[in-house]
């Protein structure tokens, strides 16, 4: 029976239910999107490609390993933890000899993968990919820690911001980096001569590798013309490169790779075989005595391609390999499980897929839990009448709970459905923007299926059916007579609901307590993010107490303009639960996005200051692709009058199983180039220690606490390939944010890297010598393409717009919620004004003119905007600065004047709009028709 009548109210009612169907609707479809990006992370497919010929492939472990041992009430647990490094990890050469030997194996290709990049002329591209590839080319961060979205998001995370950064060193994030090409381009012409040759630009349009031409049967890779690499200096392309860059057999093409650039003569191109497919990368082949010279890993392979017997069942010989291989770090793969062994990024992008999608989910599940509750409260009350007659007519409290969540649930149910549809869309476009930014690489295959959807819909009916119970609870309890009593008239808001929003209230404040002692971004994120949404939760249910008292400040303001604003000041106090639902939905919207968008410049700002006050270089050497060859390092540094030149690679390592930003810097004048605000020990220590056989380390504070570190500490690590270190604490330094946590000898991370190229040099002059000119400068890097000589204050733009790209990665994510809690201030509002049509029609029969009305109504929005703007500001407020204490030692985080104007001003338009509209249109029918008309 509740059903039939729950069916009816409906149908009778679809104007109050409507508002509620949206809600729901958006909240489905933004958790469908962030459920598609976590099935991806969990499921999507890394198809192998350059490993396609290749039906098994050994690789090294990727992962570094802890176990630990409990002992808890007579028992012992012993867990096992892994966690990726994020270099490439090599075998022994000796593993291809135990390989080889193994019966059933016809063939054992051992590959050599490095980094390789073909430098071309710069100029118009004459192919649409090309032209792609020119557009993103860029300058090479100066160094990869003095960015805060930068250092936060991969030093001091697994992934759960979504941005990735140079310091994995890949080729790929290098290139995407941001750039003042102007300005650098215009630095180098000045010191080049009219004649000299045409510039140089990286081919950016995929990721590039370089390869022997014996691993070429994996893909497998066939001639199409000329011939296979021999000399030192020949080279096989292939045949999407020849293509996109014009360049066929006997031409001249420099490359840039792990050593100095160097010119090659095509000798061949290639294109895979049948069933063979390079979509994602670029191969360049070299001979085999030049390719061991680039990879520089003597002694050791990338991995090993295995081709069975014919007759051979491959799972057997998977096995035996296993067996074999047993007490190594060798691994087995075959089928799909060879993807990840090639293409790394993707394999780690799905943590950062899996983090990004629950972390939006959550979010989304939480706001959308707090607006659909603001929205069923206030179709209860508009249908308050209603359901005070039927408490009257002997309805029973279980009575009326069961009809308010059965139709919670209809709506639920119809809402889950059509917003999980919107949501397959909405997430192949978040894919898609995550995959263009290069958050997410384009190898890891998104993955769709019905589970989504399905978890759309049932935390859709869930929070329909929460929010209708939380809503009815009232309406429910009081008996018949108060309930037709308070119909009429609204009452002051229950002492339970009072008592609970100063709980709520109380733990958001011991929230933000906690924010501002968590020092990572890691911890800090999460927390941050909550704690807008639970004291939101606190502003809800505090609501009609605030809005009162706000009435009472605003009654003077509003009296002053008319009979609009008196009116308007009688319905904030007599109306304040409903203009109470109508300010926290815009309350929320102001302090989640005014969160968001000052979280990256609190960071961005101490980071740059860090880095500003700790550089005393007086030029720097930049790279326009992949890095500053250590060749240049050595010519620049060469020059008289040149005190120091101090080369940066940036990496990650492992402590255990945290991960930790590392920088390597060589050691000689480092004191010169570099002030990292020591606190102990000193830099001297590092120095002199490095250029001996000793091995010591500098640490951050951070890193220093968290370790439990201090000068003549042991410090044991991984580097980012999976090799174990141990070195020596010289120095701990206070300037963590802009440089990173860990700071060590540049020769020891670089020789562990996939580019070990310097992401910049810093060079320091000798103020005593002879003087070095920017043109001197410039001309001893003259035969490296893509090198420039930038001052300080121009390398700091460039890590400015680095940081800008990293933190739309950020502000892509979290806008999606962004939009839901606008959608929701929209339909709050409409609602709210929507139901009023009788209020109206009696306001125009006592004299009121349709002018004044509309007045009324624009007072109204505009004290709900503003009591909301002080609510929303207050909050946001109180985390930034929590957020600022933690990260940066500070109370005064950054807000922009003009960023925090713009979102205020976006408040008012909805806040406006959303009034104005639907008032005009409760103006529309004649007063006296809607004033008889029977309730």
């Amino acid at each position: 029976m509740m059903l039939r009548y729950a069916l009816q109210s409906i149908r009778h009612r679809k104007g109050a239910f409507l508002g509620s169907l949206i809600a729901l609707m958006c909240a489905a479809a933004l958790i469908t999107a962030c459920g598609t990006l976590l099935e991806t992370g969990l499921r999507g497919r890394i198809a192998p490609e350059r490993y396609a010929a290749a039906p098994l492939v050994i690789s090294a472990d990727q992962n570094v390993h802890q176990t630990t041992v409990e002992k808890k009430k007579g028992r012992t647990r012993v867990k096992h933890k892994a966690k990726p490094v994020t270099e490439r990890a090599w075998l022994p050469e000796s593993t291809l000899r135990t390989v080889r030997a193994l019966p059933g194996v016809k063939a054992a290709t051992p590959e050599l993968t490095f980094m390789a990049v073909a430098l071309l002329p710069n100029g118009p591209s004459k192919t649409p990919s090309s032209s792609s590839a020119t557009s993103t080319t860029s300058t090479s961060s100066p160094w990869n820690a003095s960015g805060a979205a930068e250092m936060a998001d991969t030093a001091r995370t697994e992934g759960a911001s979504g941005v990735s950064n140079a310091s994995d060193a890949s080729l790929d994030a290098r290139a995407r980096s941001a750039t003042r090409g102007a300005k650098v381009t215009n630095t180098m012409d000045a010191s080049r001569r009219a004649d000299s040759p045409p510039e140089l630009r990286p081919d950016t349009a995929s990721t590039s590798y370089g390869h022997s031409w014996d691993s070429a049967s994996l893909t497998p890779f066939k001639l199409t013309e000329g011939r296979a690499p021999v000399a030192p200096t020949d080279l096989v392309i292939d045949q999407a490169l020849a293509t996109r860059a014009h360049i066929g057999l006997g031409a001249r093409l420099t490359v840039q790779s792990t050593q100095s650039p160097r010119t090659y003569t095509i000798t061949g191109i290639a294109a895979p075989g049948a069933g063979g497919r390079l979509n994602q990368q670029t191969s360049l082949f070299f001979s085999t005595a030049e390719a061991a010279r680039l990879a520089a890993r003597p002694g050791q392979v990338a991995d090993i391609g295995v081709t069975p017997e014919t007759g051979t069942n491959q799972s057997q010989l998977a096995a035996a390999l296993r067996k074999a291989l047993a007490g190594s770090s060798a691994q087995v793969s075959m089928g799909e499980a060879r993807g990840p062994v090639e293409f790394l990024d993707a394999a780690g992008a799905r943590v950062k897929l899996v983090s990004l999608g629950g972390a939006i989910g959550g979010t989304a599940l939480l706001v959308a839990l707090l607006v659909v509750v603001g929205t069923f409260a206030l179709s209860i009350q508009q249908r308050h009448r209603e359901l005070a007659l039927l408490r009257a007519i002997a309805a029973t409290p279980r009575q009326m709970r069961r009809l308010i969540s059965r139709e919670a649930l209809i709506v639920g149910a119809v809402a889950g459905v059509l917003g999980s549809l919107a949501g397959l869309p909405l997430g192949a476009w978040l894919h898609g923007r995550f995959v263009e930014m290069g958050a997410v690489p384009a190898t890891l295959e998104r993955a769709v299926s019905v589970f989504p959807m399905a978890a759309a819909v049932a935390a859709t009916l869930l929070a329909a059916w929460g929010a209708s119970r939380i809503s009815a609870r009232r309406i429910s309890r009081i008996r018949p007579a108060e309930a037709m009593a308070e119909a009429s008239v609204e009452r002051h808001p229950a002492r339970g609901r009072i008592i609970v929003g100063l709980v709520v209230l109380t733990a958001g404040a011991v929230l933000v307590a906690v924010l501002s002692a968590l020092r990572t971004e890691a911890s800090s994120t999460p927390v941050t993010f909550l704690s807008v949404v639970i004291l939101s939760v606190a502003v809800a249910l505090l609501g009609p107490v605030v809005v009162r008292a706000a009435a009472v400040l605003l009654s003077g303001p509003l009296g002053v303009s008319g009979p609009g604003g008196r009116l308007a000041t009688a319905n904030l106090r007599g109306n304040a639960a409903r203009m109470a639902a109508a300010a926290t939905p815009l309350a929320l919207l102001i302090g989640m996005t005014c969160t968001v968008l000052f979280v990256q410049p609190t960071l961005g700002d101490a980071a740059r200051a860090q880095t500003r006050d700790g550089i005393r270089a007086d030029w720097v050497l930049a790279a326009q692709g992949p890095g500053v060859p250590d060749e240049a390092a050595r010519r620049v540094r060469a020059l008289p009058g040149v005190a120091a030149a101090t080369e940066i690679v940036h990496s990650t390592v492992r402590v255990g199983l945290d991960k930790y930003a590392a920088q390597g810097v060589t050691p000689g004048g480092l004191a010169r180039t570099w002030n990292p605000d020591v606190t102990s020990g000193s830099i001297e220590r590092f120095s002199t220690d490095n250029a001996t056989e000793a091995r010591s380390a500098a640490v951050s504070q951070l890193a220093a606490d968290q370790l439990g570190l201090h000068p003549g500490s042991r410090l044991r690590l991984t580097l980012g390939d999976g090799t174990p270190a141990t070195l020596t604490v010289a120095a701990v330094y206070a300037r963590g944010l802009g440089f990173g946590d860990i700071t060590l000898p540049h020769d020891l991370l670089a020789r562990h890297m996939d580019n070990p190229l310097a992401s910049a040099v810093l060079i320091s002059l000798d103020q005593s010598g002879p003087s070095v000119t920017h043109s001197e400068l410039a001309s001893s890097v003259r035969e490296f393409p893509g090198i420039s000589v930038l001052t300080r204050s121009s390398a700091d733009g460039i890590q400015a717009d680095k940081q800008q790209s990293n933190a739309e990665v950020n502000y892509l994510a979290m806008g999606l919620v962004l939009a839901f809690t606008a959608i929701a201030v929209v339909n709050t509002l409409a609602m709210s004004v929507s139901e009023r049509v009788r209020e109206f029609a009696m306001l125009r029969l006592a004299g009121a003119t349709r002018r004044q009305v509309l007045r009324m109504l624009r007072a109204e929005a505009l004290a709900v905007l503003l009591i909301a703007a002080v609510l929303g500001s207050g909050i946001s407020l109180a985390v930034l600065t929590a957020f600022s204490i933690g990260m940066t030692g500070s109370a005064a985080p950054t807000v922009v004047p003009l960023g925090y104007a713009t979102v205020v001003g976006v408040a008012a338009l909805l806040a406006l709009v959303a009034t104005a509209v639907p008032g005009r249109i409760a103006l529309k029918p004649r007063p006296v028709e809607v004033a008889t008309v029977r309730q």
